[in-house]
């Protein structure tokens, strides 16, 4: 098997990702429920960054990679691409949605006064089963984004990293008021990131073998496609309900910002 370029780096950026949600995890112990409101501009800044760098970085490098070999069809391609992944991301979300229940997340003592410890518990396990199956095409995208381009692949993982961080909390809150043990609770809330990395290991071996490089730029703009819906869908309501829409749009602001010229000083 013929190993793509940089891809000790590509697995360390998306083993990186992947535990940011143990990060979240340990937040969980030491915030206020008013300081809860910081992932609203963490949220919407990870939005910011992804739909900057999918519209501007991945499919102008998507189209330019088919190019090549498809001069007169490569918009078409990457266009199909696109919607592909969008379409994988809404089908994941269909059978197995991840949606937080802030109400849960923010009065943990309250939903525990009135749901058994069993339900409690459920909730918690299906929460980082839920998260355990989002994060692998996460995993996939910033593993093959890193292989074409370091600077873009540290970029998606950084945006990541930072809605990984709430995924973390969400899984951490329930167990802890189950256990009563942090660790135990820490311990969950890595192990829902630890796909990430599954998936960057998968999509290794996918490289490797049955992807002809002439596709490679098709599966990029797949990648566009997912984390466009997981900005609209996932990241920028949660940014709202942790907040307000007026620090998501600080976040967002900045995040697009922030990415801009990132790119321009690396560039």
């Amino acid at each position: 098997m013929k190993l793509p370029d940089n891809y000790g780096i590509a697995l360390l950026m998306t083993l990186f990702a992947g535990l940011a949600t143990a990060i979240g995890g340990g937040i969980a112990f030491v915030v206020k429920k008013n300081n809860l409101k910081a992932l609203s501009v963490g949220l919407g800044f990870s939005a910011g960054v992804m739909i900057f760098l999918s519209f501007n970085e991945i499919i102008p490098e998507a189209g330019e990679m088919l190019k090549i070999n498809f001069p007169n069809d490569y918009n078409w391609i990457v266009y199909t691409g696109f919607i592909i992944g969008i379409i994988v991301a809404i089908l994941i979300d269909y059978f197995l949605p991840d949606h937080i229940d802030t109400e849960e997340l923010l009065h943990p003592q309250e939903v525990q006064a009135t749901t058994n410890r069993r339900r409690l518990k459920r909730a918690g396990l299906f929460t980082a089963i839920a998260i355990c199956v989002h994060n692998f095409p996460e995993g996939m995208a910033t593993f093959l984004t890193t292989t074409q381009n370091i600077t873009l692949g540290l970029s998606v993982a950084l945006a990541i990293a930072i809605h990984n961080i709430p995924e973390g909390i969400a899984v951490a809150l329930p167990m802890y008021q189950v256990t009563g043990k942090k660790r135990y609770a820490m311990l969950y809330a890595a192990m829902s990131g630890i796909t990430e990395p599954i998936g960057a290991l998968v999509g290794m071996f996918i490289f490797g073998l049955f992807l002809p490089q002439v596709l490679v730029g098709a599966l990029m703009a797949a990648v566009a496609g997912i984390m466009i819906y997981i900005s609209f869908d996932t990241l920028l309501p949660l940014a709202k309900e942790y907040g307000n829409w007026h620090l998501s749009m600080v976040g967002i602001v900045s995040g697009i910002l922030f990415i801009w010229i990132s790119l321009i000083l690396i560039g």
